[in-house]
């Protein structure tokens, strides 16, 4: 695939807020389209598989450091 110039960029810039089309969005209707949506978060938001390996990562290493501060007392 051909990179975009900065002309056509702009070009396309200009047309989408012109357009606007995020004022057309109405989102998921049916019951299976909104829980699926709802669903989002965990793939690729702060509930991601990869997030959630962080933040035990993070909550182990809290612990090792309390472990430590407390045996300096």
């Amino acid at each position: 695939m051909k990179a975009w110039s900065e002309a056509r960029r702009a070009r396309q810039v200009a047309r989408i807020r012109r357009q606007k089309p995020w004022l057309h969005s109405t989102g998921p209707k049916s019951a299976g389209g909104k829980g699926q949506s709802a669903l989002n978060a965990r793939k690729h938001d702060m509930y991601s598989a990869e997030m959630n390996a962080i933040r035990a990562h993070l909550r182990a290493w809290r612990r090792e450091l309390k472990d430590l501060t407390a045996d300096d007392r």
